[in-house]
């Protein structure tokens, strides 16, 4: 598993909103979508509607993810892994979108952390 660094940078008010709003769009944590997006960027990817001539994503994703077999090449694309490292990879990717997705929940105040109850609990409505 990768040891876990966070990064802090400042932007214009203006540029947050339209991350924030585009991160919104793509149903992703604004975390999420810094992350992917530094990441495209640096492999030239980007978040289009895929042509006709690629290959669509599984429908069975959740929104704002990849799919396993995309996720799979990913790692892949740095050359052979074995099993374990392939699982670690992924682990680690698992882990990072879990990271957002509760920090999200916990910025729309919908779940927190309760200490007493053993974990994460849902906010009473």
């Amino acid at each position: 598993m990768s040891d876990r660094r966070s990064v802090k940078t400042y932007v214009p008010a203006e540029q947050k909103d339209r991350w924030q709003t585009h991160a919104n769009e793509l149903d992703m944590s604004q975390s999420e979508f810094v992350r992917t997006m530094v990441q495209a960027g640096r492999r030239g990817f980007s978040l289009s509607e895929p042509s006709s001539t690629e290959e669509t994503a599984s429908t069975d994703e959740t929104p704002g993810s990849h799919d396993l077999e995309t996720e799979v090449e990913r790692v892949l694309a740095d050359g052979p892994q074995s099993w374990d490292e392939l699982v670690d990879a992924l682990r680690g990717d698992f882990e990072d979108r879990l990271e957002d997705a509760l920090d999200e929940l916990q910025d729309r105040n919908r779940i927190k952390y309760n200490g007493r109850r053993g974990g994460y609990a849902l906010v009473d409505e």
